[in-house]
This record gives C-alpha cells, sequence and structure tokens, in this order.
C-alpha cells in the first residue's frame, strides 16, 4: 500500500492529511512533506493521522523528527488521533502508547479541535 500526503492551510496551520501506510517505504514522503512546509514557512502543522492503517517504527521516527524539526523553528505540531479513526481504530494512536512516545504530542480528536485555540489536548 501507499502513503498519501494532502496538504493544506486553514486558520494559518499547514493541515497535512495522511493516509495509508506509513513503513520504511512510504515514511520518506512524510518526512519530505513536513520538510517542504517548513521550508515554505510554516510553524504551525497539524498532522491528520486519522486515516493511517498502519504505522511502524519508521514512521514513528518520522513523528518524533518533525516534532524535533518544529521545536528547532519554535513552531507548533499537532497531531489528529482519533479514538476510532481508520478503518478498526487509530492504529497510531496504539503504536504510540505502546512505545511510551504518545505523551510527546499535542493529540486532538480532529481538524476542527486542532485549530481551536482554546481546545485541550487529548491526556495521553
Amino acid at each position: 500500500m501507499t502513503l498519501k500526503v494532502t496538504v493544506g492551510e486553514e486558520s494559518g496551520w499547514a493541515v497535512l492529511c495522511v493516509s495509508g501506510e506509513m513503513d520504511l517505504l512510504t515514511s520518506p514522503v512524510l518526512r519530505q512533506r513536513v520538510h517542504d512546509a517548513v521550508a515554505d514557512g510554516r510553524r504551525s502543522i497539524v498532522l491528520d493521522l486519522s486515516e493511517v492503517l498502519f504505522c511502524d517504527s519508521s514512521g514513528v521516527g518520522v513523528l518524533i523528527a518533525t516534532r524535533r524539526l518544529i521545536r528547532s523553528c519554535q513552531g507548533r505540531l499537532r497531531l489528529i488521533l482519533p479514538a476510532r479513526g481508520a478503518e478498526d481504530g487509530s492504529h497510531v494512536n496504539r503504536v504510540l502508547s505502546a512505545l511510551g512516545v504518545r505523551r510527546l504530542f499535542e493529540v486532538y480528536p480532529d481538524v476542527g479541535a486542532a485549530l481551536d485555540e482554546g481546545a485541550t489536548p487529548l491526556s495521553a
């Protein structure tokens, strides 16, 4: 399966909607899209991962590298990880939790909540 990343803009945030599988072969696509957004001057990024069906360690590595990059330029990163996303629940949410890195990210249930400055992130 492939990874599809569509890039949009909403309320001053770059919104990257990711669907498919994040693995060793496809994760570089997301990494490049994030780097492109930052190179274009975007410092506030939402990664909508609700349609990601699979994520392995290389996908998690891209998410952690993205966090590091955004923090280095004093930006903001928010993830969309609905409790039930993709087909049978948010695979990415389970993987991040199992690896103990979910707490590193500001997580929201949907794009609307992520863009709402008054919304509280979901607890880890």
